[in-house]
């Protein structure tokens, strides 16, 4: 009973920042994944850190759950290879020439917004007509947040708090093709 109120209070702060997402994000994105899924593509899915582990998770859970083919670069081997040879500033712009095909679409997450190797994927994206859907936090007008075809935003400067929403929104996307919502 010691911390019941901070752990209610830490999942108020959540449900506040996701109660007041704007929604018609989540209906955007279900469409570009169901019509990046009806023409064969994958969704990829990239972050860094513990925006990595999400990525992780959700992809798999695309495929196994949701039935939609996903992927993401969270390979080790892949990773300090590109990093080594492209600067980590471009290995996962150079990943995303090497392993996505028409119709795929990229989902990038940085909690800051400001991580110069999902930047300059999603850039690369812009340049070469890649559906692209971001989530961020911070800064509302953060370099990701105005680069993606659906940009989805956590108003909060708390990384614990926008990874959770990230993660509670891409989870809830998935279950939204898992029950047949669409």
């Amino acid at each position: 009973m010691k911390f019941e109120k901070y752990f209610k209070n830490y999942n108020k702060s959540i449900y506040d920042l996701l109660i007041d997402l704007d929604t018609s994000l989540i209906d955007r994105s279900v469409e570009l994944i169901l019509k990046c899924k009806r023409n064969n593509g994958k969704v990829v899915i990239v972050g860094n850190g513990g925006s990595s582990s999400i990525a992780s998770h959700v992809s798999v859970d695309f495929t196994k759950v949701a039935n939609v083919p996903s992927n993401t670069f969270n390979n080790s081997n892949l990773i300090t290879c590109f990093a080594n040879d492209f600067g980590h500033d471009n290995w996962v712009k150079e990943a995303v020439k090497a392993y996505m095909q028409k119709n795929d679409i990229l989902i990038l997450i940085s909690s800051s917004g400001t991580s110069n190797n999902i930047i300059n994927a999603a850039k690369y994206c812009n340049e070469n007509n890649i559906p692209l859907i971001t989530f961020s936090g911070f800064d509302k007008e953060n370099n990701l947040a105005k680069l993606g075809d659906i940009n989805i935003h956590i108003n909060s400067n708390n990384y614990n708090y926008i990874e959770m929403s990230h993660h509670i929104i891409l989870v809830s996307i998935v279950d939204i093709f898992k029950e047949n919502l669409i």
